[in-house]
């Protein structure tokens, strides 16, 4: 039977240094939970910490109302799948999956049966007497998956599963995983590096940063009101710009005004910072302007790379960009030429001058 995990003011030490420096949170029984984050953020070691097998240096951890900290990996009935696949090269699909039940009481009648039918559930029957040597990445990493939810864990721990395999792999297997999950009902923490993976499959995700949770939402919560500038551009693409607020409006350095975002807490003469994603700009008579640098076409859109009057932008970040709808009939934009975009206002974000905080009515929860 699957469980909620709880954490309060989780610690984690290497030596001297300090990578979780005090992490709560709560993961929901029979959810898809996601930790996500660059390289280097903890979310490994997070997840090595409710499996057991890095230690827990300060905090508390449960699942549902067992205290975990003392209680040994090969004890707290997870299943694991790592990013290597793990699977015993001399064994068949079949032997691998069956592995697990090695040191539990479970009758060969009774291995026979749920091994046939997570071999079902993951699609791999027709392959379990062949050799892995034999198998592809992604019939290599559904073995995985068999073998980590066969045994009934409480809890599936998943680490970057998906990184070794090609895009399109990628893309297949992300949904079978996601129907596994939801056909076994079993809480899962998933770790991955990649925004689209994580929107795309995740009930909620944490966005991770330096040991720290940035924010906890849907998919639809992070993407739509991010809780910081960080989170803004780790998920998918956003421009940054510096604004000050007047009484109805948003004025840039180099005199542009928009009117000011519905939701946006800001008092007259406050300093903010702004995100608006390229999807969220449009040509207008006025509003902000803006010089075309490049030109791409990607197939359904146009991209271009935008230019704007000193202190207009926040500097240290990748160029702005707005993206356009291509219809065969749409007025492109040449390099060098001047246009003015205002954004959705229904849509943009406003941050804090430093882009620490939301000021959006309802803005993003930092966990």
């Amino acid at each position: 039977m699957s469980v909620s995990i709880t954490m309060n003011n989780l610690v984690k030490r290497y030596g001297g240094q300090t990578v979780i420096p005090g992490l709560s949170l709560t993961i929901r029984n029979e959810e898809f939970f996601t930790l996500l984050g660059p390289s280097g953020c903890g979310k490994t070691t997070l997840l090595r910490m409710i499996a057991g097998f890095n230690g827990v240096d300060g905090g508390e951890l449960y699942f549902d109302e067992r205290p975990m900290m003392n209680i040994p990996a090969h004890r707290r009935n997870i299943g694991m799948v790592f990013q290597n696949y793990a699977i015993f090269p001399n064994m068949s699909v079949r032997k691998n999956v069956e592995y697990g039940f090695r040191a539990r009481k479970v009758s060969k009648e009774e291995v026979r049966r749920r091994v046939d039918e997570i071999l079902d559930v993951v699609r791999i029957r027709e392959y379990q007497d062949r050799m892995p040597a034999q198998l592809s990445g992604g019939q290599l990493q559904r073995v995985a998956l068999a073998r980590a939810i066969v045994i009934h864990p409480s809890v599936l721990l998943m680490d970057e599963p998906l990184s070794n395999l090609d895009a399109k792999l990628r893309l297949d297997l992300r949904g079978a995983i996601r129907d596994v999950q939801k056909q076994v009902g079993i809480t899962t923490c998933y770790v991955t590096h990649d925004q689209e993976e994580a929107l795309a499959i995740s009930d909620r995700i944490a966005v991770m940063n330096q040991g720290v949770i940035q924010q906890v939402g849907t998919p639809m919560e992070i993407y739509a009101r991010p809780a910081n500038g960080f989170v803004a551009t780790f998920i998918g693409r956003s421009g940054l710009f510096r604004a000050t607020a007047r009484e109805d409006c948003l004025e840039f350095a180099d005199g542009s005004r928009i009117p000011r975002p519905v939701g946006a807490a800001v008092a007259p003469g406050q300093q903010v910072a702004l995100s608006i994603r390229p999807e969220e700009l449009s040509p207008a008579a006025s509003g902000l302007r803006a010089v075309v640098r490049s030109r791409t076409f990607l197939g359904k859109s146009l991209n271009y790379v935008l230019e704007f009057a000193d202190g207009v932008a926040l500097p240290g970040y990748p160029p702005i960009e707005y993206a356009q709808d291509f219809t065969g009939s749409c007025r492109m934009y040449e390099p060098g030429e001047v246009l003015f975009l205002q954004p959705d206002l229904g849509r943009v974000n406003v941050f804090t001058e430093d882009l620490s905080r939301s000021l959006m009515e309802g803005g993003g929860s930092h966990g």
